[in-house]
């Protein structure tokens, strides 16, 4: 099962046959449970630190826990100014419009084309050899197959490349956060009040450890492993050993956040809120707290500059889904190897 599945209607029926059955509610409260007792894929137990100053009171730390959603793809809105992610080169008419309906007239928004995956090679973001991979990866999905990336070869994703899931879970205890994310069980661990190690060995999602400032969850990774499908975005963009991302979420009113909602809306493209593939569900309309992401990443292997973007969710509803990608090498070029027996059995 793939992103694609989910994001091109010519996939449906891969994406179908490979995610496995919907779990139930208890399914994600084992699940958590397990996540937050297990070290992350391939990171051992960091040692501990001293604390990034004194912590806050239990009473000025704002609950993020929860099951979040939206219904975008891919998911990063560009800044009110200054540099911003890669964006897709290709472009189709928006599907749904602010209020979760079938966009309608002659005014329908141009926005990513969630079919072909084409990243602007051309951003000033990019150093020159960063620029020829996003170019090749755009040169596959011009040819009219999916290029490879983390999700859709069963690859842990990493961050900031996880971000592209449009569900995920909070588990928010005093000394970590533990982030589930909708696609194939990726799980984050983050220790709270705790600093890098001097010498961090490299981990899939990285070493990541968080503060609160004030009503401000903030969280710092490094270390991130590069491996053979290592990217930060679906654009092909890749990472260096050098890859450092902070995360700032808030919990915010509508008002704070619709001027990002409309950035969304003229960048990302939408599916339906209420039915999608996912199983989870948000209300177009709700104009409660919102969870607010505001990443900036560096690198200064890839990237002439920082840049930033931010994804904002809803609380979402309904039955956790279960995910599983399967490692197929006949569907969308996966190149994960099989075992094969020395001897056939028949």
């Amino acid at each position: 099962m793939t992103d694609e599945a989910l994001a091109r209607e010519a996939c449906a029926q891969n994406h179908k046959e490979e995610m496995g059955m919907r779990g139930q509610r208890n399914f994600l409260s084992l699940a958590i449970l397990a996540a937050a007792a297990m070290p992350a894929l391939g990171q051992e137990a960091a040692p501990a630190g001293q604390a990034n100053g004194a912590a806050p009171s239990a009473a000025a730390i704002p609950d993020f826990s929860g099951t979040w959603g939206r219904f975008s793809f891919p998911g990063m809105a560009p800044p009110k100014s200054g540099p911003g992610p890669v964006a897709n080169k290709s472009r189709r008419p928006q599907s749904i419009d602010d209020n979760g309906r079938p966009f309608r007239g002659p005014n329908v928004p141009l926005v990513s084309n969630n079919t072909q995956l084409v990243g602007d090679y051309a951003s000033p973001i990019l150093k020159p050899q960063a620029a020829r991979a996003v170019k090749e990866h755009g040169d596959i999905e011009l040819g009219g197959w999916p290029a490879p990336n983390p999700s859709n070869q069963c690859w842990p994703s990493g961050v900031p490349f996880v971000f592209w899931n449009m569900g995920m879970h909070m588990l928010q205890q005093p000394d970590k956060i533990t982030f589930l994310y909708v696609f194939d069980h990726e799980v984050r661990h983050v220790r709270l009040n705790e600093p890098h190690p001097a010498q961090v060995p490299p981990s899939w999602m990285g070493d990541s450890v968080g503060h609160y400032e004030g009503d401000t969850l903030v969280i710092d990774t490094v270390a991130t492993k590069v491996g053979p499908f290592a990217m930060v975005d679906h654009f092909g963009t890749p990472h260096s050993a050098a890859l450092h991302t902070v995360e700032r979420y808030r919990l915010v009113d509508y008002d704070a956040v619709k001027d990002s909602l409309v950035q969304d809306a003229k960048e990302n493209f939408r599916f339906n809120p209420r039915a999608n593939d996912y199983g989870l569900a948000v209300d177009p309309a709700y104009k409660g707290k919102f969870l607010q992401l505001e990443l900036t990443v560096e690198d200064d292997g890839v990237f002439t500059t920082p840049w930033s973007a931010t994804i904002t969710y809803r609380p979402a509803t309904g039955d956790w889904p279960e995910f599983v990608c399967a490692q197929n090498p006949h569907e969308l070029a996966r190149k994960s190897a099989l075992p094969i027996a020395d001897k056939p059995d028949f």
